[in-house]
């Protein structure tokens, strides 16, 4: 297995970027099933590395896994700033295949995300659940409308990133929007994991209520913890796991 930091210029971006992938060292696939795995607000491409045991946790599996860097993007294009959604959603993938044996198949291609990269993760999904085994988002934040209105402090960013409450409302941003979106026959599994002590816990619990009744396929886990790297080094061993379970069925 290894581990190796990219440097690249993003045309999309308009600058140079990175991303680390991980890859492992006993695929048996000639294409190697991947994982998109985002970080949250204050953080970067190095997060889930150094914070966590991922690389420890991944040896036990196949996959690639794919960290970007998308600075304080939520995901999006920027009304005032670069076009992340387009990078993270066209370019970066292209540029995954291009460089490394990493499959485009539906079956072999997961996103998870914490925090603010669970919101990122959950967009990709939705907007794009052909593309998608499962999805899973760590103590998401999964409301973005209501965040901004109960935290004044994220104005400034928030409106460079979305223009507006009212411009984020019922767009292509707002994940109860893409949830009603979502056609019935969408084949795309959702694993939703929270903290009971996390800020953002009601938001969660306001999302589950709906993604229920639109995902087929849509799993739920709570248990006592807060918005943090102790939570999320727990949680991602799970949903490495029901990634790989879910792998493994679409494979059989």
């Amino acid at each position: 297995m290894a581990v190796s930091k990219v440097n690249f210029r993003s045309e999309v971006l308009g600058k140079a970027t990175s991303m680390n992938i991980y890859l492992p060292d006993k695929g048996n696939s000639t294409l190697i099933p991947v994982i998109y795995l985002l970080h949250g607000w204050s953080d970067d491409d190095e997060a889930w590395l150094t914070a966590t045991s991922l690389e420890r946790y991944a040896s036990e599996y196949e996959f690639a896994i794919v960290m970007p860097q998308v600075d304080l993007s939520y995901y999006a294009d920027m009304v005032n700033g670069n076009r992340y959604w387009t990078f993270l959603s066209e370019e970066l993938p292209a540029l995954v295949r291009k460089w490394f044996r990493i499959s485009d198949q539906k079956e072999a291609s997961f996103v998870a995300g914490l925090s603010m990269g669970g919101y990122g993760a959950t967009k990709l999904a939705l907007t794009f659940p052909n593309r998608f085994n499962s999805f899973a988002s760590l103590s998401g934040a999964m409301d973005a409308v209501e965040l901004w209105k109960r935290d004044k402090d994220r104005d400034k960013a928030f409106a460079d990133i979305f223009g507006s409450i009212q411009q984020l409302a019922g767009s292509e941003n707002d994940l109860f929007y893409l949830l009603e979106k979502l056609k019935e026959d969408s084949q795309v599994k959702m694993l939703q994991i929270c903290g009971t002590e996390d800020f953002l816990y009601q938001d969660n619990l306001k999302f589950r209520e709906k993604a229920q009744k639109k995902i087929r396929d849509f799993h739920y886990i709570e248990m006592p913890g807060d918005h943090n790297w102790a939570f999320w080094d727990k949680t991602i061993q799970i949903v490495l796991k029901w990634f790989d379970e879910n792998y493994k069925e679409a494979n059989n």
